[in-house]
């Protein structure tokens, strides 16, 4: 049910070498449409990511010692020390970001996101068990789960969680999705079972929200806390 990395990264993958020059990683970005590249070394490992905020350091600090008056953004000035250091670069290896930031092909897309939160990365370069590069996951990879059309959640809605993952009574259950957003109606038997529909649906990849009008014949959520 839920979608993994390996279902929405993007497989062709832009990289370079450590040797790679300034220049070099410059044009295979603009080419490739890309805001970052991964840097590898003769196996395949990640080493490290370029991005184009680490190219344009080099401009920050030109403009910092050669234009008169200038004042670099607080940024900079805090990251000043490393940023000047990746600004006299002129190989990928100078100029990367290291070690990169990963995530496994099998891992959760969900999990995926939490990840570039959590690093305030745009991207993620995705290995296997050996730090090998499979491939490129990006936020827009992710966005694009939401535009998973309303009949095909509806349908997993359907056969997935209520007629395969709750072992009871759904058939009084109406599915409506709209714009990616579910809403549960009719009854079950049960007040808890009804509330972990809910919550089963809300976890379906694409659902931008559930909007719960279900009833239920018996409440048994107050049997729980006795």
């Amino acid at each position: 049910m839920k979608m993994t990395v390996a279902d929405v990264m993007t497989g062709k993958i832009v990289s370079v070498t450590p040797a790679t020059p300034f220049r070099d990683i410059a044009e295979a970005l603009i080419t490739g449409g890309i805001s970052a590249v991964p840097v590898v070394d003769g196996e395949e490992h990640v080493v490290g990511v370029v991005s184009e905020a680490d190219l344009l350091r080099k401009e920050e600090f030109r403009e910092l010692f050669y234009r008169e008056g200038y004042q670099p953004p607080l940024r900079a000035r805090l990251r000043r020390p490393k940023g000047r250091q990746k600004a006299a670069g002129d190989t990928a290896a100078e100029l990367m970001t290291s070690p990169a930031i990963t995530v496994s092909p099998q891992a959760s897309a969900v999990s995926a996101a939490r990840l570039m939160d959590a690093h305030d990365v745009k991207r993620l370069a995705v290995v296997d068990r050996d730090g090998r590069l499979q491939g490129i996951v990006s936020r827009r990879d992710l966005v694009k789960l939401f535009l998973r059309p309303d009949e095909e959640i509806a349908a997993v809605v359907r056969d997935e969680i209520l007629d395969q993952k709750l072992w009871v009574d759904t058939s009084g259950v109406r599915v409506e999705v709209r714009q990616g957003i579910v809403t549960l109606s009719g009854w079950m038997d049960r007040r808890t079972e009804a509330g972990i529909a809910v919550r089963m649906t809300g976890r379906v990849n694409g659902v931008v929200d559930v909007v719960d009008k279900l009833t239920w014949k018996t409440d048994d959520s107050t049997w729980e806390a006795r």
